[in-house]
């Protein structure tokens, strides 16, 4: 299987960086081909604009989604979001590696997403039902949050970690067309002692190496 990792984290000894390199490491063992996409090391641009392409649809008004369908046809797009487009063009499952800051993404990965997941249609199909790109694919969240689980359960201040990631999950990913796997949240790892965030780094890497049985949340069709 191939496998990308969309990563970011400011800190390289951060517990992030090291859920990475578990990754990398438990499923390439596991005989999986596996590219990083390391945001902060890329200085990746998150901010969407006319520099995504090479080519122009419409000169007088910017639309960005007309764009790159126009670029699609057109081998049109910007080297950045090529390179990035061909990584996700190749894998088989996408992880996204990230703090969660404010109940989202993080402003970086959530540009790379606003850039990469980019129109494909060539045709006048409307995106995304039947032309959502990525519908062979899966994905899954790979996260971590700076408070204590009792934050996101029923009833508590945040709401369940379910609610916070629906947005990501179902308007997304799903919404493109991918398979969602459910996340793996290590709540507040900053907190616990070395044994512990060993111990929630070997609970990862099992999950890692089961991900090829696992079944994607049963999410209804977007689409008839």
């Amino acid at each position: 299987m191939n496998i990308l990792i969309v990563y970011w984290h400011p800190e390289p000894a951060s517990f992030n960086a090291a859920m990475l390199r578990t990754a990398s490491r438990v499923l390439t063992a596991q005989g999986h081909e596996v590219q990083i996409s390391d945001l902060n090391e890329l200085t990746f641009n998150p901010v969407s604009g006319r520099h995504n392409f090479t080519t122009t649809a419409n000169p007088e008004y910017f639309k960005q989604q007309d764009e790159e369908a126009h670029a699609a046809r057109h081998d049109g797009f910007a080297e950045d979001i090529d390179i990035e487009r061909q990584k996700l063009a190749w894998c088989h499952l996408l992880i996204f590696q990230f703090p969660l800051w404010w109940s989202g993404m993080p402003a970086i990965m959530k540009g790379w997403v606003d850039r990469v997941f980019t129109c494909q249609h060539d045709d006048d199909t409307q995106y995304p039902c039947d032309a959502a790109p990525f519908r062979e694919k899966r994905a899954m969240l790979s996260l971590t949050t700076g408070g204590p689980e009792s934050l996101y359960l029923a009833g508590g201040p945040l709401g369940t970690m379910s609610d916070i990631l629906h947005p990501i999950h179902r308007g997304m990913l799903a919404l493109a067309g991918f398979q969602v796997l459910a996340p793996f949240v290590a709540y507040q790892p900053a907190c616990l002692c070395e044994h512990g965030r060993i111990a929630l780094l070997e609970q990862y890497a099992r999950r890692l190496r089961g991900l090829e049985q696992e079944a994607a949340i049963p999410f209804p069709a977007i689409c008839d």
